[in-house]
């Protein structure tokens, strides 16, 4: 994801929504105890609170979101206090082999450069580009209708980037319309300006859990696809098997099904 599009995306969804869902948010103090199995110290989770909905602040400047959702009940279950810190992303790794935070749980995608320096769980959500249009339209159903029709995306997005570089878009779309965040682009989208809308699935999903009778989303991705992981210390393999096994059985039982339903109407996880 990209930085200056969560940053935009953050705004937006700030002036037009309001966050349902609250979670506490802890101290600054040095992440130094968050090992494995035999400590049942707190977990300090490290996250860019500015990327709705998998982790941002409401209008009550508590942090929230899918991601700490999740976090909030593997540590229910493992014993231990959570801790959400919010970080400077760029410096993520940093934050993580210091000791500062005990794992990056924000929608972080998973790739091999990152894999030489972090331990990550199982993938447990693809980060898909897909295709969102006004509810009821029926005649786009997959990445080569959009031939013809005026299609939107956020700037500095995944998706712009993979449509900048794609001849189909190039030359076969009739108009790729550029918006400065998600919000404007969906609210074109419901008022006819645009056809649809190419972007992050994550966050288009959350749109249209705000605004079900307005938005349908076509379930194809569009592009390539990545996965979402959490991040741990490359030592800290104690810890990244306690968290693995509670995700396992979260996913076992349904509840990470039910957390996924509560924020994008839908169980969108691996």
């Amino acid at each position: 994801m990209d930085m200056k599009w969560k940053k935009i995306l953050a705004l937006g969804m700030a002036a037009v929504m309001t966050a349902a869902f609250v979670t506490g948010c802890g101290g600054q103090k040095a992440a130094d105890n968050g090992s494995g199995s035999g400590d049942k110290g707190k977990i300090i989770v490290g996250l860019d609170d500015n990327f709705p909905p998998m982790g941002f602040k409401d209008e009550n400047n508590e942090i929230t979101g899918f991601d700490v959702d999740l976090a909030k009940e593997a540590s229910k279950r493992l014993g231990r206090e959570v801790e959400f810190k919010a970080i400077d992303w760029s410096s993520k790794e940093a934050e993580l082999k210091s000791g500062r935070v005990n794992v990056l749980w924000n929608g972080l995608d998973i790739t091999e450069k990152r894999k030489e320096n972090m331990l990550f769980s199982d993938p447990y959500m693809d980060n898909r580009q897909i295709i969102f249009v006004k509810k009821g339209r029926t005649d786009i159903t997959d990445e080569k209708s959009l031939a013809g029709k005026i299609v939107g995306t956020q700037s500095a997005s995944t998706a712009e980037e993979y449509m900048d570089k794609t001849d189909f878009f190039k030359k076969d779309v009739k108009e790729v319309k550029k918006y400065s965040d998600f919000v404007t682009a969906f609210m074109d989208l419901e008022n006819g300006r645009v056809d649809a809308i190419v972007g992050d699935e994550i966050v288009g999903r959350y749109y249209m859990s705000k605004h079900p009778e307005a938005i349908d989303a076509v379930d194809v991705a569009v592009g390539p696809v990545s996965q979402f992981g959490i991040a741990f210390a490359k030592d800290n393999k104690a810890l990244r098997d306690d968290v693995q096994k509670v995700l396992d059985e979260m996913k076992a039982d349904g509840t990470t099904a039910k957390i996924s339903e509560k924020w994008f109407g839908k169980d969108i996880t691996k």
